[in-house]
């Protein structure tokens, strides 16, 4: 049992830093006729241990779409480092001032004038399920060396690092 908390450390980890330094993640949510709407949210920087935080407005649209259907999935992108994440989870609306207090970013000011003190700051968590990454060596004579060997070999290019991760521990979402 020692060996699988490892390794879900383990994964934590390396999925932790595969999204540090990329600000910006896609929010796609699930509206009430079921089509998916996306949008960029600013991830707060922090260690990860399965949930992701976000700032938004109690009442906006995605607060509503998360509501009716919690399950989301955020898009992490980052070309310059041929990084890219696929994280799914479910999302729920968080309205506790302690916790906004330990999230703040001044640069958050920008979107809450009052700051803090803001009615409408609420926080939305996401409890990551799953997630899936491309990482690709960062180095372009690698990836062109890689690409000549599979032009040569007849095999398929293998642009690096590409898994899967399951951290769904099948509990039910907190209220």
């Amino acid at each position: 049992m020692a060996s699988k908390k490892k390794d879900t450390q383990d994964v934590a980890e390396h999925f932790d830093d595969l999204i540090k330094g990329i600000k910006v993640a896609m929010m796609t949510t699930v509206e009430a006729d079921g089509s998916l709407r996306s949008r960029p949210m600013w991830t707060h920087a922090r260690d990860f241990d399965g949930e992701l935080w976000f700032f938004t407005r109690e009442h906006s649209p995605k607060v509503d779409e998360v509501t009716h259907d919690h399950h989301v999935n955020l898009a992490y992108s980052d070309p310059t480092r041929d990084r890219y994440v696929s994280v799914s989870g479910r999302c729920r609306l968080v309205l506790d001032k302690e916790k906004a207090r330990e999230l703040w970013n001044p640069t958050l000011k920008a979107w809450f004038p009052d700051g803090l003190d803001d009615p409408e700051l609420a926080l939305l968590c996401v409890r990551v399920e799953k997630a899936e990454y491309w990482d690709t060596p960062s180095s372009r004579m690698v990836q062109l060396a890689g690409m000549v060997k599979a032009a040569f070999t007849g095999q398929p290019y293998a642009p690096g690092d590409h898994q899967k991760l399951d951290l769904d521990d099948s509990a039910p979402l907190p209220h």
